[in-house]
């Protein structure tokens, strides 16, 4: 039993630890010297011309997170249909609720205007 919990142990000491190497590869590998020519904005390497910062409306932000949010749900239907002819009542009572609650989802953003593409 210590064995799985050892193993459970080693990739939690991993997961947290990982996020921080990247972190101390860069502070070690930072521009030193700044100059002019390093602190320029640099994209697919190609000067930019005029400003760099450019902001997106949030309805495409929104458009997307539907879209995330609907994929991964329906993501949760495939192992039902998997087992479906095995189900009781209660997991094919509970799945139409999950479904319902999808609909309503998809409804409030339909009213909302989230799936307008302007």
């Amino acid at each position: 039993m210590l064995e799985q919990y050892g193993a459970i142990a080693i990739l939690a000491g991993v997961a947290f630890i990982f996020p921080f190497i990247p972190l101390i590869a860069s502070s070690m590998i930072h521009i030193r010297k700044p100059t002019r020519e390093k602190m320029l904005t640099y994209e697919c390497g190609v000067d930019t011309i005029g400003r760099s910062w450019v902001q997106f409306k949030t309805s495409y932000f929104l458009y997307a997170l539907a879209f995330v949010l609907f994929d991964v749900e329906t993501a949760f239907l495939y192992p039902w249909a998997i087992v479906f002819r095995t189900m009781d009542a209660a997991a094919f009572i509970a799945m139409f609720v999950f479904m319902g609650i999808l609909l309503l989802g998809l409804a409030y953003a339909w009213k909302k205007g989230a799936l307008e593409w302007k």
